[in-house]
């Protein structure tokens, strides 16, 4: 199991904090595997700084997908991609 640091805008973070929001969509440009604990820093973007808060959350489920593993990449450009939180 990993420990990885990324970085999260103040808005995004509040959502997760108060347990609203309990996924994270990110670029997969670093490994990341079900188990590994993702500390996510609080970053302000006017300041260019970290305010202090984090937030640890274990990584439950993983997908990775090709934009085009459906055919569909230039509907995924045109109108962006949905991802819906179900409880």
């Amino acid at each position: 199991m990993s420990r990885i640091e990324k970085k999260i805008w103040p808005a995004f973070y509040e959502k997760i904090a108060s347990g609203r929001k309990k996924f994270e969509l990110r670029v997969a440009d670093f490994p990341l595997s079900e188990g590994d604990t993702l500390v996510l820093r609080e970053w302000d973007p006017e300041t260019k700084e970290y305010t202090g808060r984090q937030i640890e959350k274990t990584v439950t489920y993983l997908t990775k997908f090709d934009l085009n593993w459906n055919g569909q990449k230039e509907l995924y450009e045109k109108h962006g991609l949905y991802i819906a939180q179900f409880e």
